[in-house]
């Protein structure tokens, strides 16, 4: 009798997927995928972060790819589903390169999607487990170096001009973590930090700010909260946890130490990269640079007619941190997602009269209601199904960006239906609501431009009972001496301005640093070419210029919040590693993607 159980089935399947892949048979290995099919890569098969949507994608990937890739030992490890739903496995398999795992999905036998990522390299494995350092050489040794005795022999060569293989740039969240990846990878990195301590860029921002992400989805790699960490973690908690990973990591951290300039030398395939640390010029030729510089760029800030003319203070929100100083000061925050709104709660708390000066419509979702309706796979009860934060990554990088507006579109018609009177209430006071052009709500929002939106931990109460004012949809004419004036003629009596008005792409930092033409030879970061609202086309499927090689050689970008950090800084790590260790890594790049994309 033939085997239908969802293990059997799922088996089946790979082997004949991985048969077909050995035999180079493309026509037996597009036969196994349903019409409207998603393979999703992460460096395993195309050196590179990307998605090939349609049969003829991703047969145009496996002609590319499939001879160096040379995948075997396919294996099912886990399988899900079965019944009316779809059949869902894990898997592991090996590449000429090294270990990988993924996830693939079948509807009638077929595959809708398949996620291929390579884990680690051969030969070159995280020593980790049974891998571990001794941590001591026993015997006696006249010529022993203890633990500590190296470390400062390895800072003090570096301190002297010894060029490490990667030079990160930002040392917030995002940098620690990918230098945490390469530390256990063995790639000698600085990662070098304007502020003076790791933390800093968490303890400098305004004092009520808290994790608006839950725990479960916070965790950094090798080291997870521990299981008392409060649900969200106040920022100079957060700034003690970076302060003490770095120490216990092992990472080279070389705070007050501002990048000036950076050039690369395409003959000798290195970089020279100016740095003053603590006032000391220092030179450093890596032979990869990473710019973690966060999500974003420089601050955005309006040229304001009239700001000469007015009197009070004007400065952006990246600049404010304490509302102490502005009691009963009438305060304009210019902006309306979620900086705009924590400023606007700790002016109030502080004693401020605040209003919200709100420009285009915001996406805005309780907390609580995220909590119990969008975090399943990062929640308490997840970890007891044996769901932690790696195999929650794996499950969410599984769904291609092309398939998650409507699963995101159902989600959010849900929370409006549960929270409709929280919703009417909003809009009553004059507050501009959307979900997206799309109704796709927030998580869209956040790949798309990172921003439009607002996680409401306390602000929108203060809206709706009109303790923080609202003056929507009113184009600013210009400042007056204490007021802003707007188009139609009204006025805000104020006597400070707070811009909360974004940041530009993360390539702007590159053109700072190396230059104009690099920059835009990169082009912007982030977004997904949706066509949608500052997310312009063409559909790139992917997040632009994170985590992959760009048009720049040795140069590399990561950042984002701490969930994403953590998953792509395994990627970044291992695309770096690879090179170092001259592993042949040749980039797929699609004719868009060279034609467009500038190199993505």
């Amino acid at each position: 009798m033939l085997d239908t159980s969802p293990a059997s089935v799922a088996s089946a399947w790979l082997s004949r997927f991985g048969a077909a892949l050995s035999n180079g048979d493309a026509a037996a290995t597009l036969a196994l995928f349903a019409d409207d099919c998603y393979w999703r890569d992460l460096v395993a098969f195309t050196w590179n972060v990307k998605t090939m949507e349609g049969k003829p994608a991703i047969a145009a990937m496996l002609d590319a790819t499939l001879p160096a890739t040379s995948p075997s030992s396919w294996q099912v490890t886990d399988v899900s589903g079965g019944g009316s739903a779809p059949v869902q496995a894990w898997f592991k398999f090996r590449t000429a390169a090294g270990e990988g795992s993924g996830i693939f999905t079948l509807e009638d036998g077929r595959c809708v999607t398949i996620l291929t990522t390579l884990q680690s390299l051969a030969g070159h494995e995280e020593p980790l487990r049974s891998r571990r350092p001794m941590g001591v050489r026993h015997g006696a040794d006249r010529n022993r170096k203890t633990w500590a005795e190296q470390r400062a022999e390895d800072a003090a060569a570096l301190e002297a001009g010894a060029d490490p293989y990667c030079l990160v740039i930002g040392g917030g969240q995002g940098g620690i973590m990918l230098g945490a990846r390469l530390k256990q990878l063995g790639v000698p990195t600085v990662i070098v930090e304007k502020n003076a301590k790791a933390g800093d860029s968490w303890r400098n921002r305004y004092r009520s700010l808290v994790l608006h992400d839950p725990v479960w989805y916070d965790h950094l790699p090798y080291i997870p909260f521990p299981d008392n960490w409060p649900v969200f973690t106040p920022k100079d908690k957060m700034g003690d946890w970076l302060e003490m990973y770095v120490k216990v990591m092992e990472l080279t951290y070389w705070g007050g130490t501002e990048c000036v300039s950076a050039s690369f030398d395409d003959k000798v395939k290195r970089w020279t990269v100016d740095l003053v640390r603590d006032g000391r010029p220092i030179t450093l030729k890596p032979a990869q640079l990473v710019f973690a510089t966060g999500a974003y760029g420089p601050p955005k800030l309006l040229d304001l007619p009239g700001a000469s003319d007015f009197d009070g203070e004007i400065l952006h929100s990246s600049k404010y941190s304490d509302g102490s100083g502005y009691a009963g000061k009438r305060v304009a925050i210019i902006g309306a997602a979620s900086s705009a709104h924590d400023v606007a709660v700790d002016l109030w708390e502080a004693g401020a009269a605040v209003t919200m000066v709100q420009r285009s419509p915001t996406t805005v979702v309780r907390s609580e209601t995220l909590m119990d309706m969008a975090f399943d796979i990062y929640s308490e009860d997840a970890i007891a199904q044996g769901i932690d934060a790696e195999r929650a990554d794996m499950i969410a990088a599984a769904i291609p960006f092309a398939l998650q507006p409507p699963k995101q579109k159902a989600l959010y018609d849900r929370i409006r239906a549960r929270d409709a009177d929280f919703y009417r209430k909003l809009e009553d006071t004059g507050f501009l609501l959307d979900f997206g052009p799309d109704e796709t709500g927030l998580m869209m929002k956040a790949y798309r431009t990172g921003s439009g939106y607002y996680v409401d931990v306390g602000a929108s109460q203060l809206i709706i009972d009109g303790e923080i004012k609202i003056k929507p949809g009113v184009e600013i004419d210009r400042l007056t001496p204490n007021a802003i004036r707007f188009a139609d003629g009204s006025e805000i009596e104020c006597d400070v301005i707070i811009q909360s008005t974004g940041f530009q792409s993360m390539h702007e930092v590159v053109a700072a640093i190396v230059s104009r033409d690099v920059a835009g030879a990169i082009g912007t970061c982030w977004g997904l070419g949706s066509g949608t609202r500052h997310d312009p086309g063409p559909w790139h499927g992917e997040l632009r210029n994170m985590y992959k090689p760009v048009a720049q050689e040795g140069l590399w970008f990561q950042g984002g919040n701490l969930a994403l950090s953590r998953f792509f800084s395994k990627f970044v790590a291992l695309q770096i590693k690879a090179r170092m260790e001259r592993i042949p890594t040749p980039v797929y790049r699609t004719p868009l993607s060279r034609n467009l994309d500038r190199g993505y």
